[in-house]
């Protein structure tokens, strides 16, 4: 049977997002997932600092408190941005290498706080930071294969996991 009366309009199909759009939604995922990856290694840090870690004794080179957050908040932002430009990059093994070696650095990151401040296994964070510093340095090479910038975003970052690696083995040798 044939239907009868007027036949409803097929909806025009919808647009795809603009180029502008699907950029900033990119950028936004990057910025949400570092953020979830500094947010949980604040979690386990945060409580620990007044007591365990205000008890070590530290090297005379250990920065004041306050100066973690702020770097970490500023490294993590150029993080958030170098994964982007590698994202907004035309695909490629290159591209995907990079953003790999980008996932499993990030990883390592999000592991070091629980071991160091969770944990308080001192040797363990040091053994999973010098991983994080290979994991890393690998990441920025694989980066400026693909976008300089990019590899540019991670140097701070390589710079000051390396000198947290230095504070871990000083902390570690002498507690």
């Amino acid at each position: 049977m044939a239907p009868t009366g007027p036949q409803a309009p097929v909806p025009p199909a919808p647009e795809p997002p603009s180029p502008t759009a699907r950029r900033a939604g990119r950028l936004a995922l990057c910025a949400v997932l570092v953020t979830l990856v500094a947010i949980s290694g604040a979690v386990v840090t945060r409580p620990a600092i007044p007591g365990w870690y205000a008890g070590l004794e530290k090297p005379a080179f250990t920065p004041p408190n306050w100066a973690f957050p702020v770097a970490w908040t500023l490294l993590y932002a150029a993080m958030a941005l170098a994964l982007w430009r590698l994202w907004e990059r035309p695909p490629s093994p290159a591209r995907r290498r990079a953003i790999l070696l980008f996932m499993v650095q990030l990883a390592l990151n999000a592991a070091w706080s629980p071991v160091f401040f969770g944990l308080h296994a001192l040797q363990a964070a040091l053994v999973l930071i010098g991983l994080l510093v290979v994991a890393l340095a690998a990441t920025v090479r694989a980066a400026l294969a693909v976008d300089g910038p990019a590899a540019a975003l991670l140097l701070p970052y390589l710079a000051w996991v390396c000198y947290a690696a230095s504070l871990n083995a000083m902390i570690a040798h002498l507690n």
